[in-house]
């Protein structure tokens, strides 16, 4: 599902693969070549989130961007990452080659340094209070109640006016004749979202039927 958030709409390259039950949302854009499977979630809730090229959002993990009146937390994802199944990234920055194991989770505020591994269930989160820091609310035995008060009124107020965007296509695209320069790339509403790897796939194939009949027999 694609979902507009107010006039803020994705943004996704042609060439990314887009899982007909994910679910984008919002001031996200996704680079090249990237693949976001079956029940992935990524979301700009108060700050945007940026994927970069080549990367792998698995099943069910969630990318989210957050952020409020006073603080803003965007959620920036580097080329050539993989964001393993079940995990859970949140206002947080991963530079180019990161991966995270099922569940890892990376907290608001973080930064993954080039080509960090994180295992499976793993966490990484900011120094200090989290509710002072992210909510900027005072230390008190009641800081979670208020901050989840806090959070939800800014939830409705966010999603008060979302939208479902037309379903992206992932059609491949059409082939070039030989020679022929490729078009410059451009970023895409998710109506022209392509599968380009199961374009790959069926030229791989009929590679590899041409080979067989031209291989001598015996």
């Amino acid at each position: 599902m694609i979902l507009s958030s107010g006039t803020k709409k994705p943004k996704i390259h042609p060439s990314a693969y887009i899982a007909p039950t994910a679910t984008i949302s919002g001031e996200v854009t996704i680079g090249q070549g990237c693949a976001i499977l079956h029940g992935a979630v990524i979301t700009a809730e108060g700050a945007p989130v940026t994927i970069g090229n080549d990367c792998v959002v698995m099943e069910q993990a969630l990318v989210r961007g957050s952020g409020g009146s006073a603080t803003k937390f965007p959620a920036t994802i580097g080329d050539r990452c993989l964001i393993g199944p079940h995990a859970y990234v949140a206002g947080a920055t991963l530079e180019p080659g990161c991966m995270l194991g099922a569940g890892a989770s990376v907290y608001n505020g973080v930064t993954l340094k080039a080509h960090t591994r994180l295992n499976d269930g793993e966490s990484r989160r900011p120094a200090g209070d989290f509710i002072e820091q992210i909510f900027n609310i005072e230390r008190s035995p009641d800081a979670a109640a208020k901050a989840a008060q806090a959070y939800a009124q800014f939830l409705r107020k966010t999603h008060a006016q979302d939208a479902v965007l037309d379903a992206h296509a992932n059609k491949a695209p059409a082939r070039r004749s030989a020679g022929e320069e490729p078009p410059p790339q451009q970023m895409a509403e998710v109506d022209t979202v392509v599968d380009a790897m199961m374009l790959e796939l069926q030229e791989m194939e009929m590679r590899r039927q041409e080979a067989l009949k031209k291989k001598p027999k015996r």
